[in-house]
């Protein structure tokens, strides 16, 4: 039986796309771990929503990211030989925030409620992470620009997508009381 292991790995580095290999805490290895751990967040968070929109419109985006994963783990000498992302992929999330219209949301609000919603809150928080990552790694080197707008419009639609079940779900919105 194959081993999973390879222990190539064992000194602190990892594989690219192609033969090179990177100390695991290098700027782009932090992007990529930030958005694989994106995708297993939203993994869960499908896991308790039951509006068949926001669903179909989560598993798009897990594949979509394997996408950015894929661009992100790809050495520039070797970009072109993987998929990347398009101007495509940022319309389609501008797309599916156009039919969740809530309107103007100009207030905060607390990331509680169903628990539909209160992953929803906390998937937008590991993709504001996932964001700050790519955006340190394209400080340091090229990155393609409509994956930075990708990764910038997936939070404001995973908010949206929040106040949207809010909504659906007739609950009201909790907004923080800033007493001292």
């Amino acid at each position: 039986m194959p081993k999973l292991y390879t222990r190539t790995g064992d000194a602190g580095t990892t594989g690219l796309l192609g033969p090179q290999r990177i100390a695991k805490d290098a700027p782009r290895v932090e992007a990529m771990g930030a958005v694989d751990e994106l995708n297993a967040a939203l993994g869960v968070t499908l896991a308790a929503q039951k509006s068949r929109t926001i669903r179909d419109a989560l598993l798009k985006v897990q594949d979509d990211l394997f996408t950015v994963g894929a661009e992100l783990a790809t050495p520039r000498e070797r970009a072109a030989k993987v998929p990347r992302v398009t101007a495509e992929y940022v319309a389609r999330l501008e797309s599916v925030m156009e039919d969740l219209d809530v309107g103007a949301v100009r207030e905060f609000l607390l990331p509680r409620g169903s628990e539909a919603l209160a992953r929803l809150h906390w998937a937008r928080t590991v993709a504001r992470r996932a964001e700050r990552r790519v955006v340190a790694l394209a400080r340091r080197e090229p990155v393609n620009p409509e994956l930075l707008r990708y990764m910038n419009r997936l939070s404001s639609l995973l908010y949206q997508m929040a106040v949207w079940v809010q909504t659906k779900e007739k609950r009201a919105k909790d907004h923080p009381t800033y007493r001292g």
